[in-house]
């Protein structure tokens, strides 16, 4: 590609993946000239690295653990994972890797692409260098979006070139299982991947710096994870680390780990699950007064307050609100209106859970863990409230008391926790973790952002058999916590 100057849109989106892709769709409905610029796969982590492919190797790993438990089924479950296929059907689920049915979307929504390294040049300025070597110097009416998301922040371990470990990107894109593999990392990527090659045949050994699992969840919801992880034959170590690592090269390659507590492990892989950083580094924040490599501070309509003239956006997991996809998908929506409103001349409504404000991310935000068994949870858990000196009272129900619950697993574990904001009489918080619980989500998630008074949740039936009758019997035992009844019993 030759150089072109001065190429101008209304709109420059940096980063094709879900947020930047959602960011162009509200800004080319609206009627704008719209660009996004791609170094990479259009559809981003998500749809390669991240979400798609991971639940692409849970998925069966979780099927055939609820399947062994089950009358009836568990005789018929015989052997192990055919691995080969469920890598196969990973494959398939990326589109081996191939976005031409992203870049199809992206036509069909008249949303041009640039493919190459785009940086800020100035204000509204994008240079993007294309992978054949020419520049392309665009120009932005309105605004530029930055959305270019995070990668994996690997921890001070000498030699990691040579180490060549996995990140969460090797992990979900791996064509061979590892006999051997150690995870370092306590939070989801880390008891999600262990999850998923334990059941396809790897030994797994899980190695926490923390004291449990998953610190940001209920302890009881992490406990259980822990309990199953155990119980498939994972070998959990808290409160350790990885003092040293190295690759041995030739032969067999394997990697030599020396812990903390001076045990020595030698594995096939080695993946580093310790974190997300910005992608901000190379982007050219220097050239508008942001520091390279920094995470990118927004107001709630995903402005970046450090720059002056309200045009440059930061959406999605760069600005460090809430790392997840549909979260940053949530901001794309709301940002591509604001843009478009503000280009137009029209007011924003700044108002809590107004039109141009993102308040879910600081209230509402539902996440599933995708382990055996699930975590679903959104709003506030009871650390969270202790934090923030809110009193709540905490009402807690076994799931597997509910009859939907047994038919799904006989054996069925699990619990859900509602926090309720007394004075209010509203549901803040709410956490489930069994087998299916990542369909109840949603309810909750209604149910605090429409802050429902709890007195018309009474109202809301569910139907009988099914778990989400949990939700009766939270509203039940939130009763009976206020009001204790004696001599009665009910079936």
């Amino acid at each position: 590609m030759s150089d072109v100057n001065n190429q101008t849109y209304d709109v420059i989106v940096v980063g094709a993946g879900p947020v930047g892709e959602n960011v162009a769709d509200r800004t080319s409905a609206a009627g704008l000239s719209t660009v996004i610029v791609e170094s990479e796969l259009v559809g981003g982590e998500c749809s390669y690295w991240a979400c798609e492919p991971s639940k692409a190797l849970l998925r069966p790993a979780l099927l055939y653990a609820e399947a062994a438990r089950i009358p009836g089924v568990a005789t018929a479950v015989t052997g192990s994972l055919d691995a080969a296929a469920v890598l196969k059907h990973r494959d398939h689920m990326v589109a081996d890797w191939n976005d031409r049915g992203q870049v199809d979307w992206l036509e069909s929504a008249g949303i041009e692409l640039i493919r190459g390294h785009g940086r800020l040049d100035g204000v509204k300025q994008v240079t993007v260098r294309a992978p054949e070597g020419g520049t392309v110097r665009l120009r932005a009416r309105h605004a530029v979006a930055v959305c270019t998301g995070t990668r994996a922040a690997l921890p001070p371990l000498p030699g990691l070139d040579l180490l060549r470990p996995w990140t969460s990107r090797e992990a979900t894109s791996a064509q061979e299982v590892p006999g051997r593999l150690a995870v370092l990392g306590a939070g989801v990527v880390a008891v999600e991947m262990a999850t998923a090659w334990r059941a396809l045949g790897s030994e797994v050994t899980l190695i926490a710096r923390e004291p449990r699992l998953l610190g940001r969840v209920e302890p009881f919801a992490a406990e259980l994870v822990a309990d199953r992880l155990r119980a498939a034959g994972v070998d959990l170590r808290f409160e350790s680390g990885i003092v040293t690592a190295e690759r041995a090269g030739g032969p067999d390659d394997s990697v030599h780990l020396t812990l903390r507590d001076g045990a020595r492990l030698v594995v096939d892989e080695l993946l580093l699950a310790t974190g997300r950083a910005p992608r901000t580094d190379g982007i050219g924040l220097e050239t508008v007064g942001l520091t390279s490599g920094d995470w990118l501070t927004t107001d709630d309509s995903f402005t970046v307050t450090a720059v002056e003239g309200e045009w440059l956006y930061a959406v999605g997991d760069v600005n460090r609100r809430a790392l997840l996809t549909h979260q940053g998908k949530y901001q794309a929506r709301i940002a591509g209106t604001v843009i478009a409103d503000r280009a137009g001349g029209r007011g924003l409504d700044t108002a809590p859970w107004g039109r141009h404000t993102g308040t879910a991310d600081l209230l509402a935000v539902p996440q599933v863990v995708y382990t055996d068994p699930e975590i679903a949870a959104v709003g506030l858990t009871t650390e969270d409230a202790a934090l923030a000196g809110r009193t709540v009272d905490v009402v807690d129900y076994e799931i597997g008391w509910v009859a939907g619950a047994l038919q799904h697993d006989p054996e069925y574990r699990g619990r859900a926790r509602v926090l309720i904001d007394p004075e209010r009489g509203t549901i803040i918080g709410a956490t489930f973790a069994g087998a299916g619980v990542a369909e109840l989500l949603h309810s909750a998630t209604i149910a605090i952002t429409g802050e429902i008074p709890l007195d018309r949740l009474w109202h809301a039936v569910p139907a009988f058999p099914t778990i989400g009758e949990v939700w009766l019997r939270l509203l039940e035992t939130y009763r009976d916590q206020r009001h204790p009844r004696t001599g009665s019993t009910k079936s």
